[in-house]
Order: structure tokens, then sequence, then C-alpha cells
């Protein structure tokens, strides 16, 4: 595996909304990368541009009335906003897959399961139906699906919400992609289910080279599964970094709220869930300043006033937040109060 290799960057992506009265403006200009092999992380709350994110660089996003007003999304060094949608079919599931929310409505109820994996097969990979049927069977098995054979012939309405998340994941490994995208892959699922879940991302990643983009709300299934974490609020990434600095280092507020509203086992009965008060701004007419001061308990006038620049604060960890400047009073983030994380 080649390490450090930049496979897909996306460079001051800005994706908008047009409505009748005004303009949602739903990802600001955010910058990232992903290297080869490498699992990275978008985690926030709903509506902070994740899913956004992850639709501009499948190509589903530059249609009414959604659009991309600027940025570039480099995939190998091609840009594929720069692409007509002809030459994204050919990279889109093949290349890139995405594993969607809500998988018991991705899949068309319609179509048994090993026809909605064996048609990418055959369009993509140009197998005749008996090999598809054959590597069907097979992504049927790599995903956990017991009796794979069976599991074909089973239509969406015959599996349970977890056996439906491995075919969505069967479907988008079918084609040997270089990227896979998993949107809320553990939603709605139970604890073992999610587990299962999590580790064969792991293990795609490990066993198959896979490039993984986990977008998520839930920090505590980040810790364990990605390298590197982005965390996006209000359209923008304010703190960026390796997930143990993160995690144990953390520096802005908002992250500290995330991490404080995950339940703890070993909180004492008599204590209440910490919740994150308020609500996100609108985006058709975001903030001068700070999107997060009006909910920030550490917010100062400058906050409302000023957007804070992105700085380093250590190597690979920058954050937006005016708690970083000299002048601003110290204040020390809770940290992680779980278990031990992944150290890359």
């Amino acid at each position: 595996m080649e390490i450090n290799e930049k496979l897909l960057e996306v460079k001051n992506l800005k994706v908008s909304f047009d409505t009748h009265d005004y303009e949602v403006q739903a990802v600001r200009g955010i910058s990232f990368h992903l290297d080869k092999g490498e699992a990275i992380a978008i985690v926030g709350e709903s509506g902070c541009g994740k899913s956004v994110t992850a639709q501009s660089i499948m190509g589903l996003i530059d249609m009414p009335p959604g659009r991309i007003k600027e940025g570039r999304i480099l995939f190998n060094g091609q840009d594929l906003l720069r692409l007509t949608e002809k030459q994204m079919q050919s990279i889109r599931g093949s290349k890139i897959s995405m594993v969607f929310q809500e998988p018991m409505t991705s899949l068309n109820p319609t179509m048994k399961v090993g026809k909605q994996i064996s048609e990418g097969l055959v369009k993509y990979q140009h197998l005749n139906k008996r090999a598809a049927k054959e590597r069907a069977i097979e992504m049927l098995r790599i995903a956990g699906i017991q009796n794979p054979e069976d599991g074909f012939n089973q239509y969406p309405h015959q599996l349970s919400g977890g056996m439906c998340q491995r075919v969505m994941i069967a479907i988008a490994l079918s084609c040997n992609p270089k990227i896979l995208i998993a949107d809320e892959p553990t939603t709605a699922l139970d604890l073992i289910n999610k587990k299962h879940i999590l580790d064969l991302l792991k293990d795609i990643q490990k066993n198959f080279g896979t490039s993984i983009i986990l977008i998520t709300h839930d920090l505590e299934i980040v810790a364990n599964t990605a390298q590197k974490v982005f965390v996006m609020y209000a359209g923008l990434i304010v703190e960026s970094g390796p997930v143990h600095k993160i995690f144990y280092n953390s520096k802005h507020p908002y992250t500290w709220a995330l991490m404080n509203s995950i339940p703890n086992i070993k909180l004492d009965y008599k204590e209440q869930l910490e919740t994150i008060e308020g609500s996100p701004p609108d985006l058709f007419s975001p903030p001068k300043g700070c999107p997060f001061a009006p909910r920030c308990k550490y917010a100062m006038k400058i906050c409302a006033d000023t957007m804070p620049k992105n700085i380093q604060v250590e190597d690979g960890h920058s954050v937006s937040c005016w708690l970083q400047h000299h002048l601003a009073p110290r204040v020390e983030g809770p940290g992680w109060k779980g278990g031990k994380i992944y150290a890359p």
C-alpha cells in the first residue's frame, strides 16, 4: 500500500440549493483529502453538510435545485466537476461507490437482492449473467450474509435491517471501487449489528485496500474506524486532525459538545445526559461570525462579529476557533471519556 498518496482531494467546495425565495448555502468552502487505503470520518449534526459533501463527490448534486457554486473534486488528479454525466457514470459505482442511508428504502423492493447486485456487474464489469451471479454470491459472503446462495434469491423485505445494510455494502463493493462512502451506515441498527457493520468496514479497508469516507453524527463509532476526523458545522469544517488528537486533545467547543452528548455507561443515574442547547443557524443567511457562537458557552463578542481563521494547533490538527487566539482565556476541553481508541 502506498503511504500518504492522495487519492481524492476536495478543494474549497461550495454547494447551494435554490428555493423560491432564497439560496441555502449547504456547504460553504470546505477542503480535505483522502489518501490511498485510508479511512476518514466526517462528523456533525444533521444539516451540517456531510451528506451533501458525499453526494457532490458522487456527482449527484449538479442538478436543480442543487448546484456546486465553486471548488474542485480531484480523483486521481482528475477533476470530477468537469466531467459529463456520461463520464461520471464510468466512475460512479465502479471506482467510487456509496452506501446510502436507510437501506430498507434504498433497495428496490420489487427486485431480488441478487439481481440488484448483478446488474452493476453486467453494466460496469461486462460480466455475463452466470459470472455476475457467482460474483454477487461471493460479495454477499464477504459482506457477512449467511447462506448467500439463499440471500441471492430473497427480496429486501425478507431481510432484517442489518442484513439489508450488508446487501448495500455488497452492492457498493461488487465492482471493487477505490473509494467507499458510507453515509450513516449504522442508523437504526442495534448495538450488535452496529458493531458487525463497523467491523466489516475495517475488514474491507484492511483486506482490499479500499479508502473509506465515513459520514456520521456519532463520534463514538468513529473512534476505532477512522484515521482522520473532520468535524463539520453549518457547512464548514471547524476542526480536523488525526483521530487520537481529536479525541484526546480537541480544541473546538462544538467537538467538546459532541463528545459530551455521547451516553456514558459510567454516568451516575442521577446525572442528566448532556445536550447541545439551541439549533444550528439558517444557512440561507449564514452568520458573519462563528456559526456556533449562539450555542457556545465560551463565546466572546468577537465570535459573533468575525469568522475565526483556520489555524494549525499541532501537526495535522487544525481548528477554527477564537479560543486559540493568544489573548483569549485558556479553556480546557473535557477529553474523551470512552474506551481506548485506535492510534495510527
